[in-house]
């Protein structure tokens, strides 16, 4: 079933590429990107893969932009070099924070991408966890948003914490963290903030019992981490035995090392790997856990027409 699939590796997820190429036995076509001497951008490929269902996997993380313009032009060269389908695995979903008008005269910008991605010639989306779920509804073709929070479950599971707490950093987020919560069997705790500016906000109260438990934020993106460790801070004050987090997206930019060195309330941080770490942003506080087999499983079950329900949930039983 998989011999027509091929994988193109662009320059943001080399290393998430190949461990999936690995586990679905399927190769990475021999390509490359280019940049002429104006920053112009040119995918080159060695090898034919006409009549063959493409996954292009990458993320447009920084430099967003020219992440983006990567995979746009590498989809205008599958549909000009007749590629049966082009499915896009973004694992980072850049600019979905811009999702709304937050007040007159601002673009809604993932509406933007999703209509690029569209009009340059992709087939299918593949995400995980976009910022707002209905910035699939900005697609008029298939969307699949896939969760990261069975990879956290395995991680917490073998664990075994007790007295657990899954926290919600604002009211947004409820639904993750309850879906989590749901899983460990865990209370759910609310924080209420009020953003003041982009990558700045204040925390007005928190709602729930965090004393004597082991809390875990559950958020899908982490940016400076400053409201992050703030709020693991607070909720040490409140008597929380420890405070771990749970992101999806660790974008780590600004002093978001500093803030998760330097803070005493943080004891652990769990990302993904659908935005690579660089090893001068790695610390010791700091986990990675790889979605590698998650997507190798989606992928699989894209192609084999298989339910990507029964795959999620069969995943959380998977201990390979």
């Amino acid at each position: 079933m998989l011999k027509r699939v091929k994988l193109i590796s662009l320059t943001a997820n080399e290393a998430l590429t190949k461990e999936i190429s690995r586990r679905l036995g399927v190769p990475i076509i021999d390509s490359k990107v280019l940049h002429f001497a104006d920053g112009e951008i040119l995918f080159d490929s060695n090898e034919t893969f006409r009549g063959d269902d493409v996954y292009i996997i990458q993320s447009t993380c920084t430099p967003a932009t020219e992440r983006l313009m990567e995979v746009l032009i590498c989809i205008d060269a599958c549909k000009r070099a007749s590629a049966r389908s082009i499915n896009c695995v973004i694992p980072y979903y850049g600019y979905a924070r811009q999702e709304r008008k937050a007040k007159p005269r601002q673009p809604i910008s993932a509406r933007l991408v999703a209509d690029l991605l569209t009009v340059a010639g992709a087939n299918r989306v593949i995400c995980m966890d976009l910022h707002a779920p209905q910035i699939q509804g900005f697609f008029n073709i298939p969307v699949d948003d896939i969760s990261a929070i069975n990879i956290f479950y395995n991680y917490f599971a073998k664990l075994n914490l007790k007295n657990v707490a899954c926290v919600s950093p604002d009211h947004g987020g409820v639904t993750r963290a309850s879906r989590l919560a749901s899983k460990l069997n865990a209370s759910l705790v609310i924080i209420d903030k009020r953003r003041t500016r982009p990558n700045v906000s204040e925390i007005v109260a928190i709602v729930g019992n965090v004393r004597n438990k082991n809390c875990i934020i559950v958020d899908d993106i982490a940016d400076t981490c400053g409201t992050l460790c703030h709020a693991a801070d607070k909720l040490k004050e409140l008597g929380a035995k420890k405070v771990y987090a749970a992101i999806t997206h660790g974008i780590i930019s600004g002093n978001a090392i500093k803030n998760i060195c330097e803070s005493k309330g943080l004891d652990e941080m769990i990302i993904t790997d659908t935005i690579p770490l660089p090893k001068e942003k790695k610390c010791d506080k700091i986990k990675v856990l790889s979605v590698a087999p998650l997507l190798s499983n989606v992928i699989r079950s894209i192609v084999e027409g298989k339910s990507l329900s029964t795959t999620l949930r069969q995943f959380s039983h998977d201990k390979k």
